[in-house]
């Protein structure tokens, strides 16, 4: 038979009988008449051409083909509850699986020493993979369950479900004891005075080179770099200055050797949100993720950061 031709109540009938041992006893588990209860029991029968339970004394007894199939059927049963309350069975501490996330390199730096520490903590068995890319290709990769989730200032990315996570403020960092910085500068500059000093541009974060061309800045340009892991160094032992959000540059001044000035940039304020897509709205590992990031990080504004 093909399992087009079955009727999934009957198994439910079947495998009530099956445990009760009883057709009477199965219909008061299942809640309807016993004639009905054995209406299907005949059904099913027929369509499986097995008599599949023979009357003995208190009840029935299952027939060898009976048997057989009760242990699939107990399993698929077993298995479709399971799916349909896993929002109630999800366990972080027992979870064994893998995150994958949109983050750029200063994301990362950001965003994954909070989350590893958290994840250790609270679930030991979920494993996070990096995957940064274009982010043309961000809502596909949502949709497919490439990427679980992406993290960071995506203003051309849509389609996607988002919640806002931080606001920052891009700034420029500088060596400590930089002649640029005076003691009237070290907060802010104006943005004549910029072109005084000369840049490390980052490839790959778009936005902070727009801010040098919007600055008519590109000329004062030494460095073009691929990514941000080097420059608490280049800055540190050079006069070069990077335009970069507040939140990293905070943590690079309070490791020493570095200061910050504000000047009133061209596009210096925005915010990091986290996507996800709707596919993935109502599961249940996936909905816990996002309930940590957002615990995490949410409204960790960066404002009101001290440097001095």
């Amino acid at each position: 038979m093909h399992i087009n031709e079955l009727d999934l109540n009957l198994l439910r009938v079947f495998d009530a009988v099956y445990r009760a041992r009883s057709v009477s006893r199965a219909a008061d588990l299942l809640g309807i008449a016993q004639p009905a209860t054995s209406q299907a029991l005949t059904r099913l029968r027929l369509l499986i051409k097995d008599p599949l339970f023979v009357r003995v004394a208190g009840g029935v007894a299952p027939t060898p083909r009976a048997q057989r199939l009760a242990h699939a059927v107990q399993s698929a049963i077993a298995t479709l509850e399971a799916a349909l309350n896993e929002e109630n069975a999800f366990d972080p501490r027992a979870a064994q699986l893998t995150i994958r996330l949109h983050l750029s390199d200063i994301g990362e730096a950001r965003f994954l020493p909070l989350l590893m520490s958290s994840l250790s903590e609270k679930a030991p068995g979920v494993r996070v993979e990096s995957t940064p890319l274009a982010h043309a290709d961000i809502p596909l990769a949502l949709d497919s369950g490439v990427l679980d989730l992406a993290i960071g200032f995506l203003p051309s990315v849509h389609g996607t479900q988002r919640t806002d996570l931080l606001n920052d403020t891009y700034i420029v960092l500088l060596r400590e004891g930089h002649p640029f910085v005076s003691g009237k500068r070290r907060r802010a500059a104006a943005l004549e005075e910029l072109a005084q000093l000369e840049y490390v541009a980052v490839r790959s974060h778009s936005e902070t080179i727009r801010i040098l061309q919007l600055l008519r800045l590109e000329d004062r340009v030494r460095l073009t770099a691929a990514h941000f892991l080097a420059l608490p160094a280049i800055v540190r032992t050079t006069d070069l200055g990077v335009v970069m959000p507040r939140a990293i540059a905070a943590g690079f001044v309070a490791s020493g050797g570095h200061t910050i000035i504000e000047p009133q940039l061209p596009l210096r304020k925005f915010t990091v949100s986290l996507h996800w897509s709707h596919r993935y709205e109502n599961d249940p590992a996936h909905r816990w993720i996002r309930e940590l990031v957002v615990e995490l990080f949410r409204h960790k504004a960066t404002d009101a950061l001290t440097v001095s």
